[in-house]
């Protein structure tokens, strides 16, 4: 390939995991902003991966925290990273900030949730999230909620009437509605429903490996048909033994670009740039996490003390320069790599905000 393509994440992480304050070495979604860890390492690292912007999880994703009250916190935290770091990093309201950031090397950083459970009962507040710059929304995580049902809740939970209006207030303030975590019949009914194009921006094929936070061919086609996203993500859930690797990514990647069209597919990690240092260390630390998010009633299938949530041969800084590498072996040309690691989000961003 020749020059720099953009790289976009659809959903990822901005952390040095390996700071002894950050909780993002256990994959705890519930850390404050506070507890991250974006120091000199995690710009560099994430700047000299090529990254051009990454949809970061900020607000309420699970836990006894005021849901409302945590996520507007995190949104002012996360407000103070940036105009921390202004040669760095940049807030990513629009599709002008991606090729903003992307000419100027910077990291564009996009706000989203991981659950709606922050609005609340009052769908009014999809328009306070979209005025402080939050651009993707999730509507469930694993369990159910107001909403609709999430990967672990009956297959049959359906979109509810609360859930509706909710899609129809983020059609209404252009943000993203991401069926990422959600049981297959809340998936489809919100993609139907939706009046805009809805996106999963980070999953993988059902048709490789059957488990519930993987998508069905129907759920995929679907969200493609309707002009919509769908993301890869690098974790355990591509692989039936839950030790995926580098060639699970590209299997799952072909797959999805089968059923949904090269137009359609991107990648969505769930992880960060830098890699974590000490794998023997974190093994002890991961299975205690696994333990809280099991006995919380919040983790997936196929979550297991023995898996880690990244594969392992497709991390660090050149976690997106090798995926390149191994797609072109695959024989895929140069402008479908392209729409895959960055300009496929953008032309979606651009049919939603």
């Amino acid at each position: 390939m020749t020059g720099t393509p953009m790289i976009i994440n659809a959903l990822g992480q901005l952390d040095n995991p390996n700071a002894p304050q950050s909780l993002a070495a256990a994959g705890d979604l519930n850390a404050s902003g506070e507890q991250l860890t974006v120091d000199a390492r995690t710009l560099t690292e994430a700047r000299a991966s090529g990254l051009t912007a990454v949809n970061i999880t900020l607000g309420y994703v699970m836990g006894d925290l005021p849901p409302y009250e945590h996520t507007l916190h995190e949104i002012d935290v996360w407000d103070g990273v940036i105009a921390r770091h202004p040669e760095d990093l940049l807030k990513v309201t629009s599709v002008a900030d991606l090729h903003t950031a992307h000419r100027d090397g910077r990291i564009g950083v996009i706000y989203g949730f991981q659950n709606a459970e922050a609005v609340g009962d009052d769908v009014g507040r999809v328009a306070t999230f979209a005025e402080r710059g939050v651009r993707v929304v999730q509507l469930t995580y694993n369990q159910a909620n107001r909403l609709g049902g999430g990967s672990m809740a009956p297959a049959d939970t359906p979109l509810t009437a609360f859930g509706r209006e909710v899609v129809d207030a983020l059609n209404e303030r252009h943000l993203m509605v991401d069926l990422s975590h959600s049981g297959e019949r809340t998936c489809l009914d919100a993609a139907k429903h939706s009046s805009v194009p809805v996106s999963i921006n980070h999953t993988g094929c059902r048709a490789l490996t059957d488990l519930p936070r993987n998508k069905t061919d129907e759920e995929l086609r679907l969200v493609a048909s309707r002009g919509g996203f769908v993301g890869i993500y690098f974790m355990p859930f591509l692989n039936p033994t839950g030790h995926a690797c580098a060639a699970d990514v590209v299997e799952h990647l072909v797959h999805a670009v089968n059923v949904c069209g090269e137009d359609h597919v991107g990648i969505g990690t769930d992880g960060p740039v830098t890699a974590i240092d000490d794998l023997d260390a974190y093994r002890a630390s991961l299975a205690e996490h696994v333990a809280r998010r099991q006995e919380a009633g919040v983790s997936a299938a196929g979550e297991r003390a023995d898996t880690f949530p990244f594969v392992v041969d497709l991390r660090g800084v050149e976690q997106f320069r090798e995926l390149i590498r191994l797609l072109e072996r695959r024989g895929w040309s140069a402008t479908r790599i392209e729409k895959v690691m960055g300009r496929n989000f953008v032309a979606y961003a651009e049919r939603v905000w």
